[in-house]
């Protein structure tokens, strides 16, 4: 008789301590997926943005097709010290961050972000040219006539 009940009393208890910890393991995993989670979006807004002007969505929607963007980069060089590169893309890479207005999108890497946040991307038409431009650059010292090149604050 107490034969039988040892292995009864085995037999309901192994279930149980599977069971607690099958659920113990799942719990921590299902928070830290949850926690990971909200933390990109939550740090994007600060580490800046650039803003569209309605010029520059309306071009973009004319130019743009399919999955298409328009990229912005910030290179060193031109009479200033940096220069604004704009080019179409398809591609996002991982260090990319995105903004966008009423369905036109720019892209700018984080190195060339720094450099233009808080920036307004422009589409301005002149009599003897138009280009996208960047325009009212917190972080610009000065800029060259051109509207290409600029130097930062220091």
């Amino acid at each position: 008789g107490s034969w039988c009940s040892a292995a009864l009393c085995r037999g309901r208890e192994l279930p149980r301590p599977l069971s607690g910890l099958a659920s113990a393991v799942g719990r921590p995993l299902r928070w830290a997926s949850s926690f990971s989670q909200p933390g990109p979006t939550e740090s994007e807004p600060s580490e800046g943005q650039v803003f569209l002007s309605e010029s520059c969505v309306k071009r973009l929607l004319e130019i743009t097709e399919g999955s298409e963007f328009l990229r912005l980069q910030v290179e060193g060089g031109g009479c200033s010290g940096f220069q604004y590169k704009f080019s179409l893309d398809t591609v996002i890479n991982p260090d990319d961050r995105q903004g966008q207005r009423g369905g036109a999108r720019v892209v700018v890497d984080v190195d060339s972000l720094a450099f233009v946040k808080g920036s307004m991307v422009d589409f301005s038409q002149e009599l003897i040219r138009s280009s996208f431009q960047v325009v009212s650059n917190p972080q610009a010292e000065k800029g060259c006539s051109c509207g290409t090149s600029f130097s930062i604050k220091v």
